[in-house]
């Protein structure tokens, strides 16, 4: 199993190293593509103060049932820890001290959607962080988890700064690997265009099928991106998008899937393939070595 992760591992930054320096052209040719909904573009020149207008939303609402396990994924422990306590840590304590080494304006507000019977554990470190860290109640699907944290948000927002948030970033607890430069990346992407989501060329080939027996037809890689977290937008233009879905019953997948509704341009922020999300054993598996690998399986 060893041998077999750290191949994985391998892999994976072999992979990452290679499409950071091919995907600017694969994101050339998708800037010169009509999609009325996403587009590829070069970030504004305008000099990027920090993360003051920006309240992050971790969802950690999840039941996570393809892990086989007997408790939520985002509870499982990884390297020590839960996963969630990952994305906690690196909101709350390495990213602001991250902005305070730089010059730059820290996170105001951090929303955690979450489950109630399992608020009563995390309330000591709601309580440790004085205001900057809240709960919210989980919807039944994606969306109105996301519709119920954005609320809170902007609630304790206000509170806090006298106005609400800007933007807000939507990341899955999920995805305990992200880095800070693809938060800042993400983050000066959509305060440039409106919204911006972390993604990844895909490296896959991959077929459609109608039946689930035969292929239709393959679908050209060289336009498909997989789309990780976070995904930065507007607060009100989610606001307006929530509004839109609700209003004419549209089927969304993710949070950009809104914005794109509404006919307004998603950037696509090239993200790490390291990125990955956990939703089987193996991931936990994978991302152990990763972390070992970066120094940072202690927290």
């Amino acid at each position: 199993m060893m041998l077999l992760t750290t191949l994985c591992l391998q892999l994976l930054l072999l992979l990452q190293s290679t499409y950071a320096f091919t995907a600017p052209s694969i994101s050339s040719r998708l800037s010169t593509t009509k999609s009325p909904s996403s587009i590829a573009s070069s970030s504004s020149d305008d000099e990027f103060t920090g993360f003051g207008n920006v309240g992050f939303l971790v969802l950690a609402g999840g039941t996570g049932s393809r892990m086989k396990a007997n408790m939520p994924k985002q509870f499982l422990t990884l390297s020590g820890s839960p996963v969630l306590h990952y994305s906690l840590h690196l909101f709350l304590e390495k990213l602001p001290e991250y902005c305070a080494q730089n010059g730059l304006s820290p996170p105001s507000t951090v929303v955690l959607v979450m489950d109630p019977k399992y608020q009563p554990d995390y309330q000591p470190i709601v309580d440790k962080y004085n205001g900057k860290l809240a709960f919210a109640n989980p919807g039944v699907e994606r969306q109105g988890s996301v519709e119920n944290g954005l609320t809170k948000l902007v609630e304790v927002s206000k509170a806090n700064n006298g106005s609400p948030c800007e933007f807000v970033a939507v990341h899955d607890s999920a995805r305990p690997l992200v880095t800070i430069p693809e938060i800042e990346s993400v983050v000066k992407d959509a305060q440039s265009v409106g919204a911006a989501v972390l993604g990844v060329p895909c490296k896959a080939t991959i077929k459609e099928s109608d039946d689930g027996v035969l292929v239709q037809r393959t679908i050209p890689r060289a336009r498909l991106w997989e789309v990780h977290t976070p995904q930065v937008v507007k607060v009100e233009a989610l606001l307006r998008g929530f509004d839109k879905v609700e209003k004419e019953n549209l089927e969304v997948t993710d949070d950009v899937s809104i914005i794109e509704a509404l006919g307004e341009p998603v950037k696509l922020t090239l993200g790490e393939y390291t990125n990955l999300k956990i939703t089987t054993p193996e991931d936990m598996d994978v991302a152990t070595a990763i972390l070992k690998e970066r120094g940072d399986d202690q927290i």
